[in-house]
């Protein structure tokens, strides 16, 4: 079982920054892909970014130059740097970990972002 718990949400007007943070406990940390996905209300819940075991990344074409995906396997960390912040990024976002950002697992509880115009 794995839990993972997000923090460092919050309100900025465009063009600002905010890093969010997931905590995970799990001895097996390092074996998974971990993801950040986002909801907006009223939309589907879609993938921003992803970081697999290899450090590979993957992001969405809306955030790609804008948001950074990394993740800290000492300390079970998972990390979005996300940068030149718009509207439309207003949205819950959730840490999660499976096998691939397509065989998602486990899952956290949301932290929101607000970005006001």
């Amino acid at each position: 079982q794995v839990q993972l718990a997000e923090s460092g949400g919050g309100s900025v007007q465009a063009g600002g920054s905010l890093r969010l943070s997931c905590a995970a406990t799990t001895a097996a940390y390092s074996d998974y892909c971990l993801a950040w996905f986002r909801q907006a209300p009223g939309s589907e819940r879609e993938v921003v970014a992803s970081i697999d075991s290899d450090h590979r990344t993957t992001y969405t074409d809306s955030v790609k130059g804008r948001f950074t995906i990394s993740r800290d396997n000492a300390r079970n960390k998972l990390y979005l740097q996300m940068n030149s912040l718009k509207p439309e990024d207003t949205a819950m976002y959730y840490c999660a970990a499976g096998l691939s950002s397509a065989e998602i697992d486990y899952w956290g509880q949301g932290t929101q972002v607000t970005v006001s115009s």
